[in-house]
């Protein structure tokens, strides 16, 4: 470091050097302005030994001027640093402030020079003593900018020392030698606090950079989660297209099926379009929570029929790879505290990940009341957790080697999501596994013992025997541009006994109608690839024909068209449509059975 550095060579950015400076800047005006009240004391001192004080109360003088021009000066520098480039500031503003440090430097000690005590030796050591110490105060006040400092420190403590060698005798060698020692320790100790205030002014700039960073991370990924969203928003309507064409055409097959062995897997294949429909449902939930859309909204939840309805998803494929799945529960019902679609969440990926990582014997699910709370278990005979990974092994992403090794697919991310349920629901979860033994997942939860459990299960356990429907009558106009989609209408509509015709856009439906066909209701799907507004087309067909009832079917569920619909009074079908709803409703709308 030379001795008139300046920032150049410091690696900070501008803005910090302007901070710097408006430090030393400010320090350098409050040091002038105290100055000249050092000096009144001598002045008096002086006036009571009856010298001339004329010298000594002219040097006060000028400094009260000096100081007051330095003020002015220093807001002048304030309204150029907030409208100029820091770096104009900068050339502009850096040396002027260094040769006003070195006038300061020359003027504390000029008094020095000009006092006529020149044989009280009291007199010139109080004097030597005050300048030290005004120097010793700048060498942490103007130290932000070392060059300043330094112009500063060298005019003053030049003068000084060379007022010694003029005006001292007998003393001077031994005043100049202690001078010069005590300087070279207070510019010691100027470099010293120069390198806290860079640094500090580095760990400033790093820690804006990062605040920085984090800032525009933590944009990006709420971006993300939005752009996420609204993909599974707008996509929503595509995935359960299919979804809701197998729903009605596993109903129409398991109503023509005549081979009562292929029932009870027809059944099981028509309880897993159940839980892929409320799988969409759950996908949706738990991205709304994420966005902070929706809460999670503990509700009692029938713990032992949820299960059923999830059992059902992987039965198949456990009995295909030669695996056990069993449950264990109590005979009375189990009532728990959760979000049912959270609860659900967690029981899937729980059971999905024991299967995976399970290449023989089986898979235990229990339900066990502990007093006032309820353990569910997935217990496994996998292939364990190592200890080193059972810290980690909840974090998004994270897949231990022994899993790596049993399956190469996955993101790492299903206990991540039970670990996400959980803390949304504020249950306990842990683990506990022996690495080649097998695993055992756990949640906790508060069972609910009140009086208001319902009596009847909910629609979602699997269903022993084929539903019947009553026959209906009359003729349905079905709005909608997906052909696999029409003919599953058809096929299950055909089958109660209704005659349907299918159109695909707002032309052909009213060609359909003008060619007399007369139906009692209409079915209008939203979204068309004519680009076409179902919503417009049916209230359209509402005014050709005003006896007739209708209602939206769709698989958006933020439409701010749906919404309006709702709004004025239309009923909003949401697919996949469950076939026993549908039929109800034609039911109502055909005036009964045939």
């Amino acid at each position: 470091m030379t001795f008139f550095q300046d920032f150049q060579n410091e690696g900070i950015s501008p803005p910090a050097q302007i901070r710097l400076l408006n430090n030393t800047f400010l320090r350098l005006v409050f040091s002038f302005s105290a100055v000249p009240f050092v000096g009144i004391p001598f002045a008096i001192w002086i006036y009571l030994l009856g010298d001339d004080t004329g010298p000594t109360v002219t040097w006060i003088i000028i400094y009260l001027l000096c100081a007051v021009a330095i003020r002015i000066m220093h807001r002048r520098y304030q309204r150029e640093v907030n409208v100029n480039d820091d770096e104009a500031v900068l050339r502009r503003w850096l040396p002027r402030i260094n040769k006003v440090a070195f006038v300061h430097g020359l003027g504390i000690s000029s008094l020095y020079l000009i006092t006529p005590q020149t044989q009280n030796f009291d007199f010139f050591l109080l004097l030597n003593i005050s300048i030290a110490a005004i120097v010793a105060a700048n060498a942490t006040h103007l130290t932000p900018v070392i060059s300043t400092f330094t112009r500063f420190f060298f005019a003053s403590w030049g003068v000084l020392n060379l007022g010694i060698i003029w005006r001292l005798d007998d003393l001077m060698f031994i005043v100049l030698m202690l001078n010069l020692l005590y300087g070279f320790a207070i510019y010691r100790h100027a470099l010293t606090s120069h390198t806290y205030f860079i640094q500090q002014a580095r760990l400033e700039e790093q820690s804006s950079r990062l605040a920085e960073q984090f800032r525009q991370a933590k944009e990006e990924a709420e971006q993300a989660l939005l752009d996420k969203n609204q993909f599974l928003t707008t996509a929503s309507h595509d995935l359960r297209q299919p979804v809701h064409a197998m729903g009605f055409l596993i109903e129409a097959i398991i109503h023509r099926n005549r081979d009562d062995s292929l029932t009870p897997q027809l059944l099981d294949l028509q309880q897993s379009v159940r839980s892929v429909h409320l799988m969409f449902n759950s996908l949706l939930d738990l991205s709304k929570i994420e966005s902070a859309n929706v809460l999670s909204a503990p509700t009692n939840v029938d713990v032992a029929a949820l299960l059923d309805s999830v059992i059902t998803l992987f039965r198949e494929e456990a009995n295909s790879r030669g695996l056990r799945l069993r449950i264990w529960r109590p005979k009375r019902r189990i009532f728990i505290m959760g979000d049912s679609l959270l609860v659900r969440q967690c029981l899937i990926n729980l059971i999905q990940n024991a299967l995976r990582y399970t290449q023989q014997g089986g898979v235990l699910v229990a339900i066990r009341p502990r007093g006032a709370e309820c353990l569910v278990e997935v217990w496994d005979t996998g292939v364990g957790i190592a200890d080193d990974d059972k810290s980690k092994i909840f974090s998004p992403y994270y897949r231990p080697e022994l899993a790596w090794k049993i399956d190469s697919a996955g993101h790492g991310l299903g206990l991540a999501v039970v670990a996400r349920c959980a803390r949304l629901m504020k249950v306990k979860y842990g683990m506990q596994s022996l690495e080649g033994k097998g695993s055992r997942f756990w949640m906790c939860f508060t069972q609910h013992r009140g009086e208001d459990i319902p009596d009847t299960l909910p629609v979602c356990v699997t269903l022993p025997t084929p539903v019947r429907y009553a026959p209906l009558h009359g003729s349905c106009l079905v709005v909608d541009d997906d052909p696999l989609v029409t003919s599953a209408w058809e096929s299950l509509m055909s089958l109660w006994g209704i005659n349907v015709r299918c159109a695909a856009s707002a032309k052909e439906a009213f060609a359909i109608i003008d060619e007399g066909f007369t139906p009692f209701a209409v079915l209008c799907d939203q979204r068309l690839r004519s680009g076409e507004s179902g919503f417009d087309i049916l209230k359209a067909l509402f005014d050709r024909l005003p006896d007739m009832s209708g209602a939206m079917v769709s698989g958006e569920f933020n439409s701010p068209v749906l919404l309006e619909a709702e709004q004025e009074g239309y009923l909003v079908l949401r697919k996949p449509l469950e076939p026993a709803k549908l039929h109800a409703l034609l039911t109502q709308w055909s005036g009964g059975v045939s």
